[in-house]
């Protein structure tokens, strides 16, 4: 569904801008068309008529009177410097955070194929082709996306996919400076990643607003290095909000959807309101249609970035709940309406957050953040874009009435890993040396068990990623909530396999 933003994929957008010009110390804050003397009547062209805004927010009409005066004293001023209404409000936008936003460059090694076919690997071969033919390297490959400078530091927030497998990144600004970049941090879950420019010059910047407050239909205005075209505008409004999109191996939940011009290359840059502020991160195309974007809101962008400068990574949470799946029989047996959609909830796990927020066994959780939650694996699928500390809203059911519960996300406890991998697999593990897992003991009657996993085997992976420390198990194990098999690789003696595990 979703390009690639270097030959495959393609991209989001996100905004909220407040900017500053070059050699200053603080972000331009927008001021009032009326202060400013900015000609109000442009934002004619771009919201209609003030009447038709003040009908919207609907004064009182006395309260309207004053602010058509307003708006035509404001008019008359603007329309006597700018007799054609040129200067709008997307160009006053662009003016002011433009500056801040920036094209990504990033190379990576792409390793080359062997040259001799069906006769690669064989020894014979192998030394009669090296008398005739250079060895050939690896290649280097580059991915185009854009980015946007949100603080005095030179920190540039963009997309986990732009920069992914990147050997060198390097940034441009619209003046035409271009500097190399690190990566600060990454998080492929959300699709963000922060860098850091290398340079002791002063940057223009753009100060993230909020995306709390956006309304569907109201505009919006995006910039970014589509195709390699830098620091193209495009406009449009804000479609829809909340919605979920699959890309790749993954779902994304929570994003803006608009249908402001996004395009390979854009993915990274911002989306901006009509007051300039930095509302979104663009991010995505559907494929299939014209019109249809994704941008990631600029409040959740902001939580992955604080995790990924202070730790470098966005570390799982957990609300300590456990859920089995509402069939009908249970809906039956406790009195619940038939059309009922849920996860029931059967253990509160000990000093958790859904203890001490007074979630029990037997609720029935409908709905988290507000999007309705069908089964657990949806739950924790949705939990999975939550960061540490993040306030949650729970819809329950208990008995017949529902109730909303606040939660605050946590990070997981180190010991309820090791808890977690017991009860869902069976296995008790302890680190090997030489990387992976020591199996010490199974469960008897454990998925484990029933599939032939003995003390002593090594575990190195689960679901294809390979279990390199604490922090990758902790990781792969959580995403195993709400599943109902995993699959694992299992040495033992010099074999390795491969084998689906059920999980309790």
């Amino acid at each position: 569904m979703v390009a690639e933003a270097s030959a495959q994929r393609v991209d989001h957008g996100s905004a909220e801008s407040y900017s500053r010009a070059p050699g200053e110390d603080h972000p331009l804050r927008p001021e009032s068309a009326a202060v400013a003397g900015r000609p109000i009547a442009g934002m004619a062209a771009m919201f209609g008529s003030g009447t038709a805004r003040c009908g919207m927010v609907r004064f009182a009409a006395s309260a309207c009177g004053a602010v058509y005066a307003a708006l035509a004293l404001a008019s008359a001023a603007a329309a006597a410097n700018d007799p054609f209404l040129r200067h709008t409000t997307t160009v006053r936008v662009v003016e002011q955070a433009g500056p801040a936003v920036v094209s990504i460059t990033t190379e990576h090694l792409v390793p080359q194929g062997r040259p001799f076919g069906p006769f690669a690997g064989d020894p014979f071969f192998d030394r009669f082709f090296q008398d005739f033919f250079e060895p050939r390297g690896p290649r280097t490959a580059q991915n185009l996306g854009s980015g946007v400078v949100i603080d005095a530091d030179g920190r540039v927030l963009t997309n986990e996919h732009v920069v992914t497998r990147a050997s060198r990144i390097r940034v441009s600004l619209a003046d035409g400076r271009e500097f190399e970049a690190t990566l600060v941090g990454a998080d492929p879950n959300h699709d963000i990643a922060v860098l850091q420019i290398e340079t002791d010059q002063k940057l223009p910047w753009i100060a993230p607003g909020t995306s709390s407050d956006l309304m569907v239909g109201e505009p919006v205005i995006a910039i970014g290095n589509p195709f390699g075209l830098s620091h193209t505008v495009t406009t449009g409004v804000i479609s829809a909000i909340h919605r979920s999109i699959r890309a790749d191996d993954r779902v994304y939940h929570g994003f803006l959807q608009t249908d402001a011009s996004i395009n390979p290359g854009n993915s990274g840059g911002p989306l901006l309101n009509a007051e300039g502020a930095l509302v979104a991160i663009n991010t995505a195309v559907y494929d299939r249609a014209q019109g249809i974007g994704f941008a990631i809101p600029i409040d959740a962008a902001m939580r992955v970035v604080s995790e990924l400068i202070e730790h470098g990574e966005v570390s799982p949470v957990w609300l300590g709940l456990e859920f089995q799946e509402l069939s009908d029989p249970l809906r039956e047996a406790m009195g619940l309406p038939a059309e009922l959609r849920g996860a029931l909830v059967n253990r509160v796990r000990e000093n958790s957050p859904a203890v001490r927020s007074g979630v029990r066994p037997g609720d029935v959780v409908t709905h988290l953040e507000g999007q309705a939650i069908g089964s657990a694996a949806a739950f924790f699928e949705r939990l999975g874009a939550a960061t540490d500390g993040q306030q949650l809203a729970l819809t329950i059911r208990r008995g017949g009435a529902t109730r909303s519960v606040a939660l605050r996300a946590e990070e997981v406890p180190a010991e309820v890993v090791g808890q977690m991998v017991e009860e869902l697999t069976g296995m008790r593990l302890d680190p090997a040396e030489q990387g992976g897992f020591v199996v010490r003991a199974v469960r008897e009657g454990s998925g484990a068990d029933r599939i032939g996993v003995q003390a002593g085997d090594l575990l190195l992976g689960i679901n294809g990623t390979a279990l390199a420390d604490a922090k990758a198990l902790r990781r792969q194990v959580l995403a195993l909530r709400g599943q109902s098999r995993a699959l694992i690789v299992v040495q033992r003696g010099n074999g390795r396999y491969h084998v689906a595990i059920p999980l309790t």
